[in-house]
Formats: structure tokens, C-alpha cells, sequence
């Protein structure tokens, strides 16, 4: 199945022995599969062509072109995350050719594609004076949309390719920017460009004057700049004080253009402030922290129905088999034309749009790779589903959300709900729960019968015997069975019974590809998953980028200096919020979109934040309240110490006020108190060494009292020895009462 066809396949042609590429992408493909029509995805002009499919399966097959599995012109893309101004020229653009792009094959052939471009532009301008439309613009929304993956977002304006972000202009005879307001009076000019030599004495000013340790402002360097490299001459007043003649206003760069050039050329952000305020500092105070359901289905990807079901049985938990953790849920989506099941999930989400999410993701995924993950081993022409429809059928509920709607313009496909208590409309996935329920329940352990939870029934949860991965495998089994098996209950029509289709899922869908192929669309794996998990806003900050308390970093946060910027107050409002997307079953990584929406980063969650490793967002969301409650509850608790503290504190204040009062000699003027201080300091400081002096305890004790005799004359001798020497403590009392008496 990998040289089949499909619409929106990029197909790169080698045209010479040079490196001469053409890329075309397929835009239609006839219900027989002989013939399609594709675009060069780059042509500044022209329209789709056609081409015949078996030329295209020969140029595969002969290595002359091969399938491109990156699409360029792919954009993840946020609704909230455009502007007003972007969504009005996108959705007039979409207003315009939808009446168009919906007339296939006849839009593209050149003989009636005139006709009908020129009734659309009929209908537009009528009734209107100005601003009326004109056939090279409709062409131009046309080739746009072919072009870049027949999506709706595909007509969104070029501003990321816009003012020539960080490219520099070449400057001519013509002043660039915004004019002046006075240019025409002659002392303020009209201004210059900017010239390699001015720049080069920028660099000369900011390494001299910005770049030091005088931490001199911008403003100031300009001025220094200005003085000494935009002078005309010089001159001495009689202190020998040196003077610079500025040139003529409308010759100097001004402070707007000298501001410019430094946030655009001066990204070193270490360098600056290591230069200004040193590296310790640096390192201190501003490194990073780091009706009928075949009804309008012409075939294969027509319309995908897709629901889910709490299956009857119960499962014991993979990590400990006396656990009995509920029953799963199924999710299944099957294609509607053919019958064939393209996309399931089992396991404990849901019914909620995480259940659908995965089942969802699963459509585009590689079903091989898929059944490896359980141990099964299928080849692809068993399970040739990894393709995305152009609608979808499902519930009111999961597929009515905000976060499916941005499925509409990035992937370009129609959501259709069931109504209130219509769930015929979906019968077909409906039914086949049925037969699931009805195949496995003589097998299963832990099936739950009709009489469950009726007095004197069987508690069929003590029967739990499978886990999740098994019974998973049991499901998988059901599906090739189901997909290679006959179908009692499908008609057949005319074309069908001629080619003696037999109605098998599998085969219905191989004919399908060949006979009414055009509504399948291959994309890209990981940006259908990006375009099914919800979307956040985060911030930069000098730790990380936080999101709901967690902190992430990621290879181009560290390149750019991100947390840096962010702790040195470099960042604005607007540079500070992210639009991130996250899985809320693990919050290990978050994804960071790119600007013009072709790619993403990944972010990975910080080392101190390792204690909200491999848990879900609800599991964080918990820790995070209950913390919080815990911390509210101690507050209380918290204050009382507080006060009680202060209560202790007044206490031992207001005893000491007291002693004070009640022993200080008031005779005493306040100046013989300071001027005592250093000698009432040593008289305490040597009562205090007596105090505080260590003495060990000890439990040998003298062996007989003759010992202690014998040590009393010693003793003696030793008091009259040490009593031979000054006291120092008597001398200082003897000075303090000479000094009180006048002597």
C-alpha cells in the first residue's frame, strides 16, 4: 500500500541529473483511480493539471519520485493565537472559493473553471461600489488553498514572512522608516540610513562607554557617542577644557536608531551584563534558574463514525493482581463506506474527549507499530488505515468541546454531531459493540451478566482475571477478524456487484482506494496528536517556564537566554506568555508551538520539580490544592506562635525595664554611663568567663581520703601563690570609686 495514492500526497519528481525538484501535491483523484490532479506546491502561477495515476505509481516504483513525508506548508496553528486582522482576511478568502472548491473535478478543468469563478465574482460585487472582487484575486485564494494542503488556515496571511525579521536592509539614496513630522524645517532634516560605518561606531561606543564597569545608561552612551565620534572639530577654553562642534542635527544618528541597532546585534546577553557588573554578579543576580450511515460516502475517509462503550467486564490491575480497578472503556472508529475499523482505544478514559483523543490519534498512526506494542505481528496490507477523513461523526458531547474545533482549519475536518437521542445516526459503531460484547462474554472472566447487582446474583468482580493489555489484545483480535470478515448487512451497488466485490471490510476498502478514492489524507503523525491536546498559555520566568506551578525548560529557551532575560527585566508582557500543549496524562513535557506553526518544541520538566514526574495534571491540580488547604489550615496555628512569641518577648522586655529601674544609680549623669563602657564591658566579660567555663564532669574519685590530705597543703600553696598576684577585678572597683569621689 505505500505507492497508493492519496489526496493531499506530496509526490518530488527528480527533473534532470541536476538538482531540479518538482513538487506536486495531489488535490483530486477520480472515483475510477486513473486519473488525478496536482499543483506545484511553489508555483508563482498556473493551476492544477492532471496527471495519470499509473504514471504516478511508475515513477515511484522506478525511483523517479518518491513521496514526501514532511509537508512544508503544514501550520499548527491556535484560533486564539491569531489576530483579529488575520481571521477577517482568512475567513473573507474562505467566503469567497468555498462555493468553488466544493465543485470538483469541474474546477479544475480550464473550459468551465472561468465560468464559475466569474459567478462567484457576480454574486460578490453585487450591490457594492468599492473593494470589488476581481478574478486574479479569486485565482490567487484558489492556488493558495491547493497549495498548502486544501485547509482552511492554508488562506491565512504571510506575516510571519513580514517586515524581514532579522535581516538587515540595504540602505539606498530614499530615507527608510517612518518620516519625520518637522523633516521640512531645515534645523531638524529628514534623517539618515544607517551605514556600515555608523554601526561599526556603535560597537565602538558600547564596548567603550555601555560595556564597563560605570554601568553608564543607554541614553548616556549615546551622548558620549554623539560627542566624540559626530564631531566636526574641536576646540579649548582657557582651563584647557576640550569642546566638540557636533555636525548638523539631521546628519546624527538618532537615539531610536542607536536603540535599534543594539537589541537587534547585541543578543549576548552574559557578555553585557558580565562586562557592566562582572561575572560574579552575573552569576549572583541574573543567570537562569533553571439517515442511512453510507449516505453521502462515496468511499474510503468520506465520513468516520466514531464512539465509545463501557465494556462488561472487569480488570485486575497490571502492577498488583488483587486489585480490581472497574471496567475499560472501548472506543472504536470505523469508516463508514467500507466498514473497516481504522481507529481504536481501550483503556480507562472516558467517555471524555481524552478517550476520544486516543482513539483519534490512533486513526493516523502506523497500526504495525501499534499491534508490536502488545506483542501482536501484522503487516500493513492486514490494517492499511493511517489516513485522516474529511468528516468525522460522533456524540454531542467529547466532539462538541473547544478543543476539537481547532481540528476544523489545522487538519480540515468536519465534526458532525449526532443529535439529542439520535443515536441511530451512529448505528454502525453501535452495533458493533454488540457484537463485541456477544463474542467475548463466554470467554471472559469478570463479565458482567444480566442479573449483576440483583439480590442472590453473582459478584462477577471477584472473577477479575484480565488486565488492560490483555484484554486489549483481545479486542485487537476482534478487529482483523471483524475487517477480514464477511459482512451479513451491507448493500452493495451496481459497480461493486460487476467487479464481484465481496463485502469485507478489507476488501471494500482496497476497492475503494481503487474505484472512489479522494476524500483519504495522509498527515503527519505527531501534528495530528499536537492538534488534539489542549492548549494553555505559560510564562517565562528566571526559573523555568511555569505552568501551573511546574517549571520546563527546553534547547531553544537556554540558546536565546530566555531565563536570563527574564530575571534582568529584558522580557515584555506579551514576550513572557507562551502558548504551550500538553497531554494531561503526563506532565513530564509540554510543547512549545513555532511562529509560523510548521514545527514544535519540546520542553521537559526541570530537576527540582522531579516530584511531578510521570503524574497526570489532575494528580498536580490535587497536590497543588491540598498544599495550599494545609497551609491556609496552618496560618492559624502559625499566628498564635506568632503572638505568643511577641507576648514572651514584651515579658522579658518589660521585667528587664523593671530590675533596670529598680538597681540603676541615678546620681550618675548619662555622660559617666557612656564613658564607663568599656570597663563595666571587661568586669562582665570576666564574670561571664567564669560562668561559662567548660567543666567536664567525671566519674574517678579519689582512692582513699589520705590523698585528699596530702593535697590540702598543696592547696594551701597554690592559694598563696595565686594571692601574691594583683586582682585585677578589685583594682577596676578601687578606680570607678576613686573616680565617684572626685580623686
Amino acid at each position: 500500500m505505500n505507492n497508493e495514492i492519496f489526496v493531499n500526497d506530496l509526490i518530488q519528481w527528480q527533473l534532470d541529473e541536476g538538482n531540479n525538484l518538482l513538487i506536486e501535491r495531489v488535490v483530486w483523484i477520480d472515483e475510477e483511480y486513473t486519473l488525478a490532479f496536482v499543483i506545484d506546491i511553489y508555483a508563482d502561477k498556473g493551476f492544477p493539471y492532471p496527471r495519470s495515476i499509473n504514471d504516478i505509481k511508475e515513477g515511484l516504483k522506478q525511483e523517479e519520485a518518491f513521496k514526501l513525508e514532511v509537508d512544508p506548508w503544514v501550520k499548527i496553528i491556535q484560533e486564539d493565537s491569531l489576530s483579529e486582522k488575520e481571521k477577517e482576511i482568512r475567513d473573507n478568502a474562505w467566503q469567497i472559493i468555498l462555493p468553488l472548491i466544493s465543485k470538483e473535478p469541474d474546477i479544475y478543468y480550464r473550459h468551465l473553471r472561468g465560468n464559475l469563478v466569474q459567478e462567484v465574482i457576480t454574486e460578490y460585487n453585487q450591490g457594492r461600489q468599492d473593494n470589488k472582487l476581481v478574478a486574479i484575486t479569486v485565482y490567487k485564494y484558489l492556488r493558495k488553498f491547493w497549495q498548502r494542503g486544501k485547509v482552511k488556515n492554508a488562506l491565512l496571511p504571510d506575516y510571519v514572512n513580514s517586515g524581514g525579521k532579522g535581516k538587515r536592509r540595504k540602505a539606498g539614496s530614499q530615507k527608510r522608516g517612518r518620516p519625520r513630522k518637522y523633516k521640512h524645517d531645515p534645523e531638524i532634516g529628514e534623517g539618515i540610513n544607517i551605514t556600515e560605518q555608523d554601526r561599526q561606531i556603535f560597537r565602538i561606543a558600547i564596548n567603550k562607554f555601555y560595556r564597563n564597569q560605570k554601568q553608564n545608561s543607554l541614553m548616556t552612551v549615546y551622548k558620549l557617542m554623539i560627542k566624540n565620534y559626530y564631531a566636526e572639530e574641536f576646540h579649548y577654553n582657557e582651563n584647557n577644557v576640550k569642546f566638540s562642534v557636533l555636525i548638523p542635527p539631521e546628519k546624527q544618528p538618532t537615539f531610536t536608531q542607536f536603540r535599534y541597532w543594539y537589541e537587534t546585534e547585541n543578543s549576548n546577553l552574559e557578555k553585557t551584563i558580565t562586562a557592566r557588573r562582572g561575572a560574579k554578579r552575573f552569576a549572583l543576580e541574573h543567570r537562569a534558574i533553571l439517515g442511512t450511515s453510507k449516505q453521502e460516502t462515496i468511499g474510503p475517509g468520506s465520513r468516520y463514525q466514531i464512539d465509545a462503550t463501557v465494556a462488561d467486564v472487569y480488570l485486575v490491575s497490571q502492577y498488583n493482581r488483587d486489585w480490581i480497578i472497574g471496567r475499560p472503556v472501548i472506543y472504536v472508529i470505523i469508516d463508514v463506506f467500507s466498514r473497516m475499523i481504522v481507529g481504536v482505544y481501550v483503556g480507562l478514559e472516558g467517555p471524555s474527549w481524552l478517550g476520544a483523543m486516543m482513539a483519534l490519534s490512533n486513526v493516523a498512526s502506523d497500526k504495525v507499530l501499534f499491534c508490536q506494542e502488545y506483542g501482536l505481528t501484522i503487516t500493513e496490507e492486514q490494517w492499511p488505515c493511517h489516513h485522516i477523513p474529511e468528516s468525522i461523526l460522533g456524540d454531542r458531547g467529547e466532539l462538541a468541546g473547544m478543543t476539537v474545533e481547532t481540528m476544523i482549519p489545522n487538519l480540515f475536518i468536519r465534526i458532525e454531531n449526532a443529535a439529542p437521542y439520535r443515536a441511530d445516526w451512529k448505528g454502525l459503531v453501535e452495533r458493533h459493540f454488540k457484537v463485541i460484547h456477544e463474542q467475548v462474554k463466554p470467554f471472559l472472566p469478570g463479565f458482567v451478566d444480566k442479573d449483576f447487582r440483583q439480590r442472590g446474583a453473582r459478584d462477577y468482580r471477584l472473577d477479575a482475571r484480565l488486565d488492560i493489555n490483555q484484554f486489549t489484545e483481545i479486542i485487537l483480535e476482534l478487529i482483523f477478524y471483524h475487517n477480514a470478515h464477511e459482512l451479513k448487512t451491507y448493500n452493495r451497488d451496481e459497480e461493486m456487484i460487476a467487479d464481484d466485490v465481496p463485502p469485507i471490510p478489507l476488501e471494500l476498502w482496497k476497492w475503494g482506494i481503487m474505484k472512489r478514492s479522494g476524500k483519504l489524507r495522509t498527515i503527519n503523525e505527531d501534528i495530528v496528536k499536537l492538534n488534539l491536546m489542549p492548549s494553555a498559555q505559560a510564562r517565562i520566568t528566571e526559573r523555568g517556564i511555569r505552568f501551573k506551578s511546574m517549571y520546563y525548560t527546553c534547547e531553544k529557551a537556554i540558546n536565546e537566554m530566555w531565563f536570563e532575560k527574564a530575571r534582568s527585566q529584558m522580557l515584555s508582557k506579551s514576550e513572557k506568555s507562551l502558548s504551550i500543549s500538553y497531554d494531561p496524562r503526563k506532565m513530564d513535557f509540554i510543547y512549545l508551538r513555532s511562529p509560523d506553526g510548521r514545527d514544535f518544541e519540546k520542553c521537559f520538566l526541570l530537576d527540582p520539580d522531579e516530584r511531578y514526574t510521570h503524574k497526570t495534571i489532575y494528580e498536580v491540580e490535587y497536590l497543588l490544592a491540598y498544599e495550599d488547604l494545609q497551609k491556609r489550615k496552618r496560618e492559624g496555628e502559625q499566628l498564635q506562635n506568632e503572638v505568643d512569641l511577641m507576648a514572651k518577648i514584651e515579658s522579658i522586655a518589660s521585667r528587664a525595664q523593671q530590675e533596670t529601674e529598680k538597681y540603676q544609680d541615678k546620681s550618675e549623669s548619662n555622660k559617666q554611663k557612656n564613658s564607663g563602657i568599656r570597663e563595666h564591658r571587661a568586669q562582665e566579660k570576666a564574670q561571664r568567663r567564669e560562668v561559662e567555663a567548660f567543666e567536664l564532669k567525671s566519674d574517678n574519685k579519689p582512692s582513699s581520703p589520705q590523698k585528699i590530705e596530702k593535697s590540702k597543703p598543696e592547696s594551701k600553696q597554690s592559694h598563696s601563690s595565686n594571692s601574691s598576684q594583683p586582682n585585677h577585678l578589685d583594682l577596676l572597683a578601687q578606680k570607678r570609686q576613686e573616680r565617684k569621689r572626685g580623686k
